[in-house]
């Protein structure tokens, strides 16, 4: 299919005709090859118009924490107060088939099978942070497909929750009952770009429960009085962190999760940070993406390629800086660059 035609069955198509159009598109998206990249920027400049209407919710947490299972709580829920919703579950890659481990379109038995969601399984194929590469542009597909409301998951390891803050409009960290000692959600960096704070499986153990929802507070508040979060409490114009307790499997709380929601996106839409937080998020992507492009450029000059081993088992091995290797490899680059028949 061509980008165009691709677009046409984005907006247009049946239901059946849309997911077809819609997985064909990621897929193009995700390709490595020159050709399909090229379809692919012509697929995005269409998609463009129709996109950004949608709001981008991001969830992670540790493995164990219930993501699967409050995620099809939660769409469920979404679906059942009118809105499509769609998931992107960034798994971790395979070191032995480059495909997804985790495999959470099984997990969500009720939602993959309804036909106002769409979940599309990613690995993250060695991403930092464990991220998939497209999946911001996988979240253009969604939107100009219509889905009002998109989800993406991570694994939860690692800076995989960076990542996801950087391309979500509100990031929501999972957290459990037991976590570990009273400081363990001062000591969590993490907690300082959390927008909302959930703990899920409250109806386990509800003094638990209560217990660490009184800890997280107190910690996002310290860092709120430090300014170091970005969410400074004197500013009542800016949105404060706040955490719930649901229990996901018993569908318990996801209603007053939603309602933070959208008080939050009803807040940052009113002082325009959802507006630049997203502006920010474009500029950082095209930067990303230059960044990987130069990488790439860099890793394929010939001369690089030839002094490259050398250097790297010289830097292994102790007997030169790694300051000076790659110095060594840029200034290489470099002459090529600047006298390509040398």
């Amino acid at each position: 299919m061509t980008p165009h035609e691709l677009l046409q069955g984005l907006l247009q198509g049946n239901a059946a005709g849309q997911r077809r159009a819609m997985a064909k598109a990621i897929t193009l998206l995700e390709s490595t090859r020159t050709d399909h990249r090229a379809l692919a920027d012509e697929l995005l400049a269409a998609m463009l118009p129709h996109t950004g209407q949608s709001f981008r919710l991001g969830i992670s947490g540790v493995p164990g924490v219930g993501k699967s299972t409050f995620i099809e709580a939660l769409g469920l829920y979404l679906i059942g107060q009118g809105h499509r919703v769609a998931v992107l579950a960034v798994d971790p890659s395979s070191t032995v088939s480059g495909g997804s481990i985790l495999g959470d379109k099984t997990r969500m038995e009720l939602l993959s099978v309804h036909e106002r969601a769409y979940i599309r399984p990613s690995p993250s194929s060695g991403t930092l942070g464990g991220v998939a590469e497209k999946t911001r542009e996988s979240m253009l597909v969604c939107e100009a497909a219509g889905y009002d409301v998109v989800i993406v998951e991570t694994v939860g390891v690692g800076q995989s929750e960076t990542a996801v803050a950087n391309m979500t409009d509100m990031f929501v960290l999972m957290q459990l009952p037991n976590a570990g000692d009273d400081l363990q959600a001062i000591k969590k960096g993490v907690m300082e770009i959390a927008d909302l704070v959930v703990i899920n499986k409250a109806d386990i153990d509800a003094i638990a429960a209560t217990r660490a929802e009184l800890q997280i507070t107190s910690a996002l508040q310290l860092l709120g009085m430090h300014g170091g979060s970005g969410h400074a409490h004197a500013d009542a114009t800016q949105w404060h962190p706040k955490v719930v307790q649901l229990s996901a499997l018993l569908g318990q709380g996801v209603d007053g999760f939603w309602a933070a929601v959208s008080e939050f996106r009803s807040l940052q839409t009113a002082n325009g940070r959802l507006a630049l937080r997203r502006q920010q998020q474009a500029l950082s992507w095209m930067w990303e993406r230059i960044d990987a492009g130069l990488k790439h450029h860099f890793r394929a000059q010939p001369r690089v390629q030839t002094l490259l081993p050398q250097l790297s088992q010289q830097v292994a091995a102790g007997q030169l800086a790694a300051s000076t290797a790659a110095r060594q490899l840029l200034s290489a680059y470099q002459a090529q660059s600047e006298n390509p028949s040398s």
